[in-house]
């Protein structure tokens, strides 16, 4: 199944979990694609992306605004302003060379569907290769998606990195 399959108005309701699945297949591969301007498509224009930390060894921080985070960037227009430094190397965080990344997805949950928004939980793992290293984060991930639209779009997305004890900046291609 192709993400052409997915540009056409749907309700919650009637996309299936093949059609999610591949969605969600789909935008972890411009990822690893480093297909950027792509996987911006995937995204809102209000969308927050939200990575929270380990306040201590079992309690994550519930508030991005007002409690540390690993990554926060309240609407779209941060996403691609990190992709935009990414992509011009305007950034001491972006790694360069760009790793060499492959992201695993399990688990995939329908936690819900009300109208045109699907609430999804999944699990993942992403390894990453550099400078002759290979590393691995893995986590799970929880979306909203808006099936309103010609295609689905992630509303909402929190990444909660489970081995968050890394040895080196951490961006959006490796969760």
């Amino acid at each position: 199944m192709t993400t052409a399959t997915l540009d056409r108005p749907a309700t919650a309701a009637s996309l299936t979990y093949e059609e999610i699945q591949a969605f969600l297949f789909a935008e972890v591969r411009t990822l690893d694609d480093r297909d950027w301007d792509t996987w911006l498509t995937f995204y809102h224009k209000d969308c927050p992306f939200w990575m929270p930390t380990w306040d201590d060894e079992d309690k994550l921080t519930e508030d991005p605004a007002n409690e540390m985070s690993l990554m926060y960037y309240p609407n779209k227009q941060g996403i691609e302003d990190r992709v935009f430094r990414i992509k011009t190397d305007r950034s001491s965080a972006t790694s360069l060379p760009e790793p060499r990344t492959n992201h695993y997805l399990s688990g995939i949950e329908i936690l819900s569907r009300e109208g045109t928004q699907i609430k999804l939980r999944f699990n993942w793992q992403t390894l990453s290769y550099r400078y002759g290293a290979t590393d691995q984060h893995w986590g799970t991930s929880f979306y909203t998606v808006e099936t309103s639209g010609g295609r689905p779009l992630i509303t909402d997305k929190k990444v909660v990195l489970k081995n968050d004890h890394i040895h080196h900046v951490i961006d959006v291609y490796h969760i």
